[in-house]
């Protein structure tokens, strides 16, 4: 309900306060005149000044820029170097505080029966004035300080400017003719107004002849005669009316109208607006008084003291919904915020809160009590108040979530009048609502361009809206803070009143009374005509302390409220759910006695397509906390004294909002209104519930954050939507509309395509066919089941998954939408007050960059989304989308339309709703350069085949759209149209390298198309698939032979590209294209890829001229011995001749690939070619790496028939060595036993086993290196030393040069 929303300690009392309307900025000036804005939603500083002396920082600056101007030495004394005396007021100004001011105004007059036509009509806002910048106006006695907040310059006015007098006030005068100087209001010491103009900076004109004394307030507001005023109170208690409509003249002007006010001066005056009747004006004197004024005939309505004894120093008009009698605040230098009810005629004063409860207590001293010195309410937002204090700046939030006491009822089909109940005091009335058929958008065709040359629909002007206000016959028994809701079928409204508590049903038709009783909390059913209420036996009353009581009488008291306060404890945790439902007859029957056999007390209700329950978690429940939770104890009933209580309490409401994420306790339980069973599991409790008509989605608000969700097939989370703050929602089919308390957003929802919502699918149809067998049997018997069979067509019909899409677009916010920064477009001078010409020429140019003029002289809109529109102040009650706009109604039972008409939003709402044909044919009206994100969107949505109509969608865009939706047709033009390869392909089968090279005149088009094709191979690839798929063989063969072509250059596809190219060739019996492949490939050197191909072609011959033809012949050698081919010979002796060419080149020492290569071959050695076509297939690993660099081979001339049978002993031994596993397997020479065998001959294939072992096992590398004799061993002088490690075995003797002799 309250709680703290921000606090800033500061040493010095703060005296001025003031609020930004838009911005979260925050302006104070301290008791020593220092000036501060703060950001009070990040807490940061943005600007100290000290305004009441000189600012040093400021007057070098200024130093700075005078020299950077080329200017020397200043003539006189800089004004920034004056004194600025003590500070007497501290504002904004800019083009949103100029807004703002406007509208209240303008909205206070129009509430007046009275008031004329130009004023209750909507009004267009004012010509931007500040050009994007954002003053910090600080009046001094001395001088004006105008400090711009973006570019850090300023400009000050000393007194001497304005007749030298002191100036004590300000206020700022906004003609509502366009492009009007910005101009202030100065009250001086000496009771004469001074107007200043901010673009020349020089006095305009005086208002004179009215105060004797020192002007003390200005404010300027509008009659309900649609006249602009001026009023100012003085120390000499006069109240005057000047009036602010001022020509093009500068004469002194005249007061109006004298009124003498107060006793000893007035103090501040305020505007306050009042549902259906003129503005009053509020004003506080030195007397201790609050008088009201009636602004039509200016008499007194009222005239109190709201604290004995305490002059006011503050006052501030409020309107929120969760105190609907309170309408002022003031404060005295005391501790509280004080409100007061029904002004003009209980007038009944009572504390707000108490703000030392809410500030830390570490930061109040023991001994120190808390002041309060200014206070005010923000202008938009009137749950937060600011005050300051003796300790500090405190920012307080009154309850942000409670809306008001309106509900809409559904409107009967084919009207096109709207209408809502709403309670005001105690009365029932009834709003109707329609728009205003002259000025209306989106009725009529806004295809066409309206005078002004903007797109109609488009402008940021708000819909003209015509509304009547109805009393209905019906009193209502309460008066107090109520919540009104409405049944599914809208025939039923149910009040409740938490605070009483109590509820009543009213029948719509009649507005006769179906259902009472005594009830805080009540949810109503989506799908029928029930409800869900939590029953609260009536709480104690808690007796009131008197003022200046004893002390006795005091501590009797307090003992009554603790007692009071224990029954409604208990009372509030036997409180139970009970399930009622109203029947046609318009009876109301209990069908539940107790929903949920839960022992904790309930806090919250939400109704829906299943009824959520809040508990209060075992952890927080105290007696105390259980009176706030069962009175809620906000506002006492009207007449029953000032109590000593808090208006808004503090205590844990089971709702507040400073519960951070990691606190959520998972408190609430979703229970089916039928069975009464849950639903789930407990989930954390939200603020708000959001169902859809249709029960499809669901929506649930936290503080921070929207969970959406879908419900059928089954409850699926789509994701959260970080839209934080947020009040209320709406669903429209698949919009979301969401009210936070300072924008609207629409959020557009899609579950997509889950693997569940297939399932799903094929059961129901799985289930339709039994039914249908069912039926045929019951009505013709077993015969009806023989079916003759045709020939059937198998569609492969791919049903694509689609993940879920949450896109949010902002509608509607407080902002001015953001102008040109100033020193960009500031035109070079404006006369004062006079032509506007340079301001109205560059409206047109802006005009003229938003819409452009469409074929047919339809307008298209620039932008993707509209500008955004102005949203209603404070809080606000979604009605929904009627007429193809969005209604709000607000505190002031005002009903709002925002446009949805910006083709940007027209087509996404009518896609969301399900006409995506709609959708594409206003999406002429949306620039071409938009269509793409339009169409993302689209497909989002499972519209692919529609999106596929935007005429402004580009090619890449297009195609994925294609492939979605089947129409493969269309995707091959694309990637024809993209690849820039229409004409490739179409007069040779395949183009070989030769071909290729020799063309002239068609080289660089080729160039073109295969950079093209390698651009897109992967998007190729994924058509080809689709097409076989799907049968479309024809489609599949155009982009293969494109691929194909593209296949055939080097290095232009990947690898991978190359292999999957070859499969899909091999798939669709392209060979000739294949083998043509193959050659293209081995003569672009791509061997690994080449043999693939052929590989798939089967072609073993093939293969192994691809690996010989690029030079990789370990690979063919590898194949060779796999299959036994006569070609291994010649194949070995290649690869020899290659790796001794790399030896004589570069000798080293390096064993890698085909070390490994042959370590892995579990076979007896090749001692001899002869012998190799002799051995049995070997068992071949792949080589790990490609380095064939480091091969030692070393070719032998025939040896000695000597040797000849030592080899052939010792091949014998090995092959017994490898027949028994269990010995190892020796790779070098044989055991010592013979003295013959240790002369041995290392052959290639011997050296290159050795340098493979120790490959695989690096241990061994430490034995005695011997060095290999190359070709010519018998000279000994050409003898080459190549020092190559080779591992030999325990069992081995080292070789050496004289074992070779």
């Amino acid at each position: 309900m309250l709680r703290l929303r921000t606090f800033r300690p500061t040493n010095d009392k703060i005296v001025k306060i003031q609020l930004h309307p838009t911005h979260p900025w925050l302006v104070t000036a301290d008791a020593s005149d220092h000036v501060s804005v703060w950001n009070w939603e990040h807490r940061q500083v943005i600007y100290e000044l000290k305004a009441g002396g000189v600012d040093e920082r400021r007057l070098v600056g200024a130093k700075l820029e005078k020299l950077a101007e080329g200017e020397s030495e200043p003539k006189g004394k800089p004004t920034e170097a004056m004194r600025g005396g003590s500070v007497k007021q501290v504002d904004f100004y800019d083009d949103d505080v100029r807004f703002w001011q406007l509208w209240r105004n303008r909205s206070a007059a129009a509430e007046a029966p009275s008031a004329v036509n130009h004023v209750t009509s909507a009004f267009s806002s004012p010509a931007p004035a500040t050009k994007g910048r954002h003053f910090l106006v600080i009046c001094c006695e001395n001088k004006a300080i105008f400090l711009d907040l973006v570019t850090m310059r300023g400009r000050d006015v000393p007194k001497q400017e304005l007749d030298n007098k002191s100036l004590l006030c300000m206020e700022f005068l906004s003609r509502s003719a366009g492009g009007d100087a910005p101009l202030v209001a100065f009250g001086g010491s000496d009771g004469v107004i001074r107007v200043l103009s901010m673009i020349t900076w020089k006095l305009v004109r005086r208002y004179t002849g009215g105060h004797k004394g020192s002007i003390s307030c200005l404010m300027t507001f509008m009659a309900s005669s649609g006249e602009a005023l001026l009023i100012s109170g003085a120390s000499d208690g006069l109240l005057i009316l000047w009036s602010a409509d001022h020509g093009q003249d500068s004469r002194e002007l005249v007061p109006k109208l004298t009124i003498k006010a107060h006793d000893g001066g007035v103090v501040a005056v305020e505007l306050s607006r009042v549902i259906g009747g003129a503005p009053q004006l509020i004003t506080i004197g030195a007397d201790k008084t609050l008088a009201i004024w009636d602004t039509i005939s200016f008499k007194e309505l009222r005239r109190i003291k709201p604290v004995p004894k305490l002059a006011c120093h503050s006052v501030a008009s409020w309107c929120h919904p969760r105190a609907p009698n309170l309408d002022i605040l003031t404060c005295v230098k005391d501790s509280h915020i004080w409100a007061i009810e029904h002004p003009t005629y209980s007038a009944l004063t009572r504390p707000l809160c108490e703000l030392s409860s809410l500030v830390p207590p570490q930061v109040l001293a023991p001994n120190k009590k808390l002041r309060v010195y200014c206070m005010v309410a923000h202008p938009l937002q009137p749950h937060l108040v600011a005050t300051g204090t003796n300790i500090g700046v405190i920012v307080s939030e009154f309850d942000a979530r409670s809306l008001p006491a309106v509900a809409s009822l559904p409107t009967p089909v084919g009207s096109r009048e709207h209408s809502a109940v709403y309670v005001v005091e105690r009365e029932l009335k009834l709003l109707n609502f329609q728009l205003s058929s002259t000025a209306n958008p989106s009725l009529g065709s806004n295809g066409s361009l309206s005078e002004t040359g903007r797109f109609r629909g488009d402008s940021l002007e708000p819909l003209h809206v015509k509304q009547i206000k109805k009393h209905i016959s019906t009193p209502v028994p309460h008066d107090s803070y109520s919540v009104l809701s409405i049944s599914s079928s809208g025939k039923y409204l149910a009040i409740v009143w938490p605070d009483i508590p109590y509820f009543s049903i009213y029948k719509v038709s009649d507005w006769s009374i179906v259902d009472s009783g005594s009830a805080r909390l009540l949810a109503w059913d989506t799908c029928r005509d029930r409800f869900a209420l939590l029953e609260s036996s009536l709480p104690a009353r808690i007796p009131i302390i008197p003022k200046g009581g004893s002390s006795r009488k005091a501590k009797e008291a307090a003992a009554a409220a603790a007692q009071a306060a224990a029954a409604a404890a208990s009372a509030a945790s036997t409180a139970s759910v009970q399930l009622r439902i109203l029947l046609d007859d318009g009876t109301s029957n209990v069908y539940m006695r107790s929903i949920g056999g839960r022992s904790e007390p309930v806090i919250g209700l939400h109704g829906g397509a299943l009824l959520g329950v809040a508990y209060r978690t075992s952890r927080r429940i105290s007696p105390v906390a259980a009176t706030a939770i069962s009175t809620v104890q906000s506002m006492p009933l009207s007449g029953f004294g000032s109590s000593g209580l808090s208006s808004f309490t503090t205590l844990e409401d089971g709702f507040s909002s400073h519960r951070s994420p990691a606190e959520e306790t998972q408190n609430f339980q979703l229970y089916s209104w039928e069975t009464f069973e849950p639903v789930g599991g407990l989930l954390p409790q939200p603020e708000w519930t959001a169902w859809d008509q249709t029960v499809e989605y669901c929506a649930f608000g936290y503080q921070q954050y929207i969970v959406i969700s879908s419900l059928r097939p089954q409850y699926r989370y789509l994701g959260d939507v970080a839209i934080p703050y947020a009040t209320g929602a709406v669903w429209h089919r698949r919009q979301l509309f969401v009210a936070t308390p300072t924008t609207i957003e629409c959020v557009f929802v899609d579950a997509g395509v889950a693997p569940i919502d297939i399932e799903t699918r094929k059961k129901k149809e799985e289930m339709k066919l039994k039914e249908v067998y069912a039926r045929a049997v019951a009505e013709h018997g077993e015969l009806a089941l023989i079916t003759v069979d045709g020939p059937q067509t198998v569609t492969n019909e791919r049903t694509a998954l689609r993940p879920p899409m949450l896109q949010v677009v902002q509608l509607a916010s407080f902002q001015h939408p953001p102008s040109v920064p100033p020193f960009l477009t500031l035109p070079k001078q404006y006369k004062v007050d006079g032509d506007d010409s340079a301001l109205q020429k560059e409206m047109e140019e802006r005009k003229t960059n938003e819409v452009a003029v469409g074929g047919g002289g339809v307008s298209v809109a620039m932008t993707r989304f509209p500008a955004e529109q102005r949203r209603p102040v404070g809080p606000l009650i979604v009605v929904g989308v009627r007429d193809g706009v969005l209604w709000l109604i607000d505190r002031y039972m005002c009903a709002h339309a925002l446009s949805l008409s910006h083709p940007g939003i027209r087509c996404r709402c009518l896609a969301a709703y399900g006409d995506a044909v709609s959708a594409v044919k206003w999406a002429s009206r949306l620039a071409r350069e938009h269509h793409d994100d339009l169409a993302q969107f689209m497909l989002g949505m499972g519209y692919a085949t529609e999106a596929l109509h935007l005429p402004g969608i580009s090619k890449r865009l297009e195609f994925d759209l294609a492939m979605q939706s089947n129409d493969l047709k269309r995707a091959l033009q694309c990637l024809l149209t993209m690849s820039n390869s229409r004409d490739i392909g179409q007069d040779t089968t395949g183009l070989n390298l030769n071909d290729i090279l020799s063309l002239t005149t068609k080289k660089e088009n080729i160039l073109d198309a295969v950079q093209g094709i390698v651009k897109f191979a992967k998007e190729f690839l994924d058509l080809i698939d689709a097409a076989d798929a799907t049968a479309q063989a024809d489609i599949a063969r155009e982009a293969l032979k494109r691929l194909a072509m593209a296949g055939s250059m080097k290095g232009a596809l990947q690898g991978h590209e190359l292999r999957g190219l070859a499969l899909r060739l091999a798939n669709h019996g392209e060979l000739t294209q294949l083998s043509v492949l193959v050659n293209n490939l081995i003569s672009v050197g791509l061997g690994r890829e080449a043999a693939f191909a052929a590989a798939v072609l089967g072609d073993n011959a093939l293969m192994e001229k691809a690996w010989q033809d690029t030079g990789m012949l370990a690979e063919a050698v590898l194949h060779a011995h796999a299959h036994g081919r006569p070609t291994l010979k010649t194949l070995v002796q290649a690869w020899n001749k290659m790796l001794q060419k790399e030896i004589e080149h570069a000798p080293s020492t390096k064993t890698d690939a085909a070390a490994a290569f042959l370590a892995s071959l579990e076979e007896p050695k090749l001692t001899s070619l002869a012998e190799a076509g002799k051995k049995p297939p070997i068992e071949i690993l792949p080589p790990g790496i490609a380095s064939l660099s480091a091969l030692v081979s070393v070719q032998r001339k025939p040896v000695p028939a000597t040797l000849q049978g030592s080899q052939q002993q010792q091949q014998q031994q090995q092959q017994q060595q490898h027949e028994q596993p269990g010995k190892p397997l020796l790779l070098e020479a044989p055991p010592i036993a013979t003295a013959t065998a240790t002369a041995t001959t290392t052959t290639p294939s011997d050296s290159s086993e050795a340098a493979a072992a120790e490959a695989n096992n690096p241990s061994s590398s430490t034995t005695n290196p011997g060095p290999i004799l190359p070709e010519d061993a018998t000279k000994e002088p050409d003898i080459q030393e190549i020092p190559v490690p080779v591992p030999v075995p325990v069992t081995t003797s080292p070789l050496t040069t004289d074992s070779l002799a």
